[in-house]
């Protein structure tokens, strides 16, 4: 038997690093060559990581939530025959080791090897000896790992909190990142006394310092009961539940973040009256001449003919450069709500498409990004965002811009109101528009004509298609 460390890859667009989502394998589990073991993210885009070779799993490196740098050791596994050491790519010589698989993408890219001495690996022990693991990687519990900080560990390991003196050691070993094994010997915690509430059984971070919270934590008063039975005081630790921000969720708050941080938000809000482009869908749906048809892909249709007349809201602006980057093409994003999170699919080169095809291309893209098959190609490089909640849509909203983009087009919920026309109440269908706009590149007069030009087009269906 010999030991075959695989290192993350150079998974491309210049990523030096990459999260764990997710671990398919654990220490201990034989797999076959092309078994997917782990999901990587880079960015936005799910990355599914398949073995390198037919083996048994000795040891996993980080758990979900954790960043990896490209080239450190990310799973280590038990071959039988030789194994040739793997280069810093995670490559064998002579053969290239099996390429990460973008989820649900059906193809495989080799990536290109990491040139030596680019600072990739940052820590020590990314360029380990095959069999031997980055200092601290296993590390027992209650002993600093080599090359830790100066011990400030207890005199012995922390006794068992109240509560949990009947608790008694895990046979199974631990399983903890190695971040979390140096919390422990720092703090003197056996991790083998520990609750475990991770995945597969993965000791983590905050099951630490539950451990820690307890210990430490001085006698509770005695609470008193209400008439009700209930107790008085705080929520027990058993009531609260911590949902990791991990993968796509994270990109989420990041770019949000981002976006409100860094971009003066300008919101508009205007009134249309979609009556008769309602009666327009009905009709061609009825028709059953092409895709069942809803109203955004005429509001598709409508803000890319706006943009011909205000080229300046199809645009990137770059803050460093301060540069403004105006575009002939419109790459369409469309808001899409998934399990995973919100996703920006983009139809590329919208421009191009009728009625038919666009409404068929919004749905691929859509079907795409919940399928997890979207990747970096299918979520990058829009020029302008639409989105829309569809039957939940209210009555307005705030859309917040996604970077680097300038604009992004909110459609709500059409609604049968009275509206007074010739001087009688009738009833009409009703649509607010609510957009956003980059006041650094965009004034208020430009933002409140496009609107009004997509208005014009959705209240006047027939000029879509002239």
């Amino acid at each position: 038997m010999h030991e075959h460390v695989f290192k993350l890859p150079d998974l491309g667009e210049g990523a030096v690093e990459a999260e764990i989502v997710a671990w398919h394998v654990r220490p201990g589990d034989v797999v076959a060559e092309d078994d997917i073991v782990a999901d990587i993210m880079t960015d936005k885009a799910n990355v599914e990581i398949p073995a390198p070779v037919a083996g048994k799993v000795l040891r996993t490196h980080g758990g979900p939530g954790d960043m990896v740098a490209v080239g450190a050791e990310l799973i280590a596994f038990a071959v039988d025959g030789h194994a040739t050491p793997p280069t810093r790519t995670g490559r064998r010589d002579g053969a290239d080791a099996p390429a990460p698989v973008a989820a649900g993408g059906g193809g495989r890219a080799t990536p290109e090897p990491t040139p030596a001495g680019t600072g990739l690996w940052p820590h020590p022990g990314a360029d380990a000896a095959p069999g031997r693991p980055h200092p601290g990687a296993d590390a027992a519990p209650g002993r600093p790992a080599a090359g830790a900080p100066p011990a400030t560990t207890l005199a012995k390991p922390l006794p068992l909190p109240a509560g949990d003196a009947a608790a008694a050691p895990r046979s199974a070993k631990v399983i903890a990142s190695p971040a979390v094994r140096r919390r422990a010997a720092e703090a003197g915690i056996d991790l083998a006394q520990v609750p475990a509430s991770g995945p597969r059984g993965r000791t983590l971070q905050r099951d630490v310092d539950a451990w820690l919270a307890k210990a430490n934590a001085p006698p509770a008063p005695a609470a008193t009961a209400t008439a009700a039975g209930d107790v008085e005081g705080g929520p027990d630790v058993e009531d609260v539940e911590e949902v990791p921000i991990v993968g796509v969720r994270r990109v989420i708050a990041e770019r949000m973040l981002a976006s409100t941080r860094n971009i003066p938000h300008f919101s508009y809000v205007e009134e249309v009256d979609v009556t008769e482009l309602t009666r327009l869908r009905q009709h061609l749906n009825e028709a059953g001449a092409g895709p069942h048809l809803t109203l955004l892909p005429f509001v598709a249709l409508a803000v890319i003919d706006a943009l011909s007349a205000f080229p300046q809201c199809n645009a990137h602006f770059d803050a460093e450069a301060q540069v403004l980057r105006r575009f002939r093409f419109v790459h369409l994003g469309v808001a899409t709500h998934t399990d995973a999170g919100l996703k920006v699919p983009v139809v590329a080169h919208a421009e191009r498409l009728g009625l038919s095809a666009i409404a068929n291309a919004i749905t691929e893209a859509a079907r795409a990004a919940r399928g997890e098959g979207a990747g970096r190609p299918r979520l990058t490089g829009t020029t302008i965002t639409v989105t829309s909640l569809g039957a939940l849509g209210g009555l307005a909203s705030t859309p917040l811009i996604n970077p680097p983009e300038v604009a992004i087009i909110g459609v709500n919920k059409a609604l049968e109101r009275p509206v007074v026309m010739a001087g009688a109440v009738v009833p009409r269908t009703m649509m607010n528009l609510s957009s956003s706009f980059d006041h650094r590149a965009i004034d208020g007069m430009d933002a409140a004509g496009m609107i009004r030009h997509v208005k014009t087009r959705l209240e006047h269906p027939a000029t879509l298609f002239m």
